[in-house]
This record gives structure tokens, sequence and C-alpha cells, in this order.
């Protein structure tokens, strides 16, 4: 039904992020964006976890740095996973987190970057990056307070604790919550129905949206000018209104 379901596949160390999954998660949200056989995307993980965050690899590469390479090598990496993030949050499609087991970390970055969070009821997410000294820098910062406020944010942040599937819903950082066995078929539904409209239309909406926190009521509406004249102008606007009118003129032919 034109969803694509991108699985991150390193199971045997929970699905950590590594450099190499870096480099084909970009590759892949570029094919996706450029496919438009491909109407939505859900995000999910093989196995038991859905993300648990960095790969420890990495972590050990960079305190066995020389002093002088620490920063320069942090600051590499870190551009690099903003891209990735970056491209997930800015994909010109509707996403869906699945989160079918612990997300945590860099793990519950990836799955707030998505549009929407749809997670099993065993599931559980945490911000544990200050467990490691270290700030949430997979995009938490921005994602996290645009959902649960900012002073929920900081108290999750600070203390880095874990958060049931349920406590989530109930503080508005995911949007559903459901069984184990029924969450990739929820997920995939839902991302049928969420997909279902124009494409362009989707895809200029997500856009302006995502900076609306940013932007000035004024620039909003500059924003949704340009866009509805694209609008106009696509082929499912011309035949969604023909057929309206096609319609209206038959309701008033048997009134």
């Amino acid at each position: 039904d034109g969803i694509a379901t991108l699985l991150l596949n390193r199971p045997k160390v929970r699905n950590a992020i590594d450099d190499a999954m870096r480099a084909d998660l970009v590759a892949l949200l570029d094919r996706i964006a450029r496919d438009d056989a491909i109407r939505a995307v859900v995000v999910t993980g093989q196995g038991a976890a859905f993300c648990a965050g960095g790969d420890i690899k990495g972590m050990r590469e960079r305190m066995a740095a020389p002093a002088g390479e620490v920063a320069i090598n942090g600051w590499r990496r870190q551009q690099r996973t903003h891209h990735a993030i970056a491209a997930l949050h800015t994909l010109p499609k509707p996403t869906i987190a699945a989160v079918n087991g612990p997300a945590t970390g860099l793990g519950c970055d990836v799955a707030l970057a998505c549009d929407f969070v749809v997670a099993a009821d065993s599931a559980t997410l945490a911000m544990s990056y200050i467990h490691r000294g270290l700030i949430p820098d997979g995009g938490g910062m921005y994602f996290l307070p645009r959902r649960v406020g900012l002073a929920r944010a900081k108290e999750l942040v600070f203390t880095g604790r874990t958060l049931t599937a349920t406590e989530a819903l109930a503080i508005g950082m995911i949007e559903r919550a459901t069984t184990p066995d029924a969450l990739l078929p929820e997920a995939l539904a839902w991302a049928c129905e969420l997909s279902a409209g124009s494409l362009a239309a989707l895809a200029l909406a997500k856009t302006t949206m995502n900076q609306s926190f940013e932007l000035p009521v004024e620039q909003v509406f500059a924003q949704g000018s340009q866009a509805q004249a694209i609008c106009y102008s696509t082929r499912e606007h011309q035949e969604s209104v023909t057929a309206f009118l096609a319609k209206s003129a038959e309701r008033g032919r048997a009134a």
C-alpha cells in the first residue's frame, strides 16, 4: 500500500547506531524521498529493542583517541548524526516510529524525530544521556519540549529516567500505545490513513508546520500562500475539484 518499513537491523547490539547505520539511514531516506510510490514510512527495530542509542564501539574509539583529536572527531560524528536525524525529521512524507522495545538515548531521539510515535505497551523510552555525562545530541532538546513542554522535558533530560509506554502516552511524548502483536499492523494501517491525501499537499503542509514554532504568523501565512499556489496546480487538486463540481451539478439537477 505504498508504505515503506525502515528496519533498524543490528539486533545483537540492540540496534545501536554506528557510523555504517548512519550512512545507510541517510541513503535510504534519500531514496524514499525520491520514490513517489512510497507514501509514508514506518520506522521500527529488529528483535527485542527499538534502538539502544549510540554504539559502544564508537564510545571506545572516542575515549582512546589522542587528546588533540577528541573534539574534532566528536564534531564530525555529530555532523553525521545530525544529517541522519534531519533527513528523517524533514522527510516530505508522514513518518511513524513503531517502538517495539527500549528506545534509549539516540534511539529515543530517532523515535521523536518522526511525525508520530506508537509504542508497544511493553516498550520503554529514556533520554538517558545524563547517565554518561552527556546531553541529548540527536535532536531530543528540540523535539521533546515540543511534545511535553519545556519543564517536563528538562526533568526527563536532567534525570534520564525511563518511562513506560503508558506514562509516555499520558504526558504526550507518544501518540498511541498498543500490544506488541498489534504494533506493526497498527502503525502500517495508521500510515495508510495519514498518507491517503495528496502527496504534494502533505509535503508542503509538513514542511511549514515543522517550522511553525519558530516563525512569526506572517511568515507562516507567506509560506502557506506559496504552498497553496503549488497545490492549485496539482493533478490531485484539479481532479478532486472537477469531481466535486460534477457531483454538485448532479445534485442540482436531481433537485
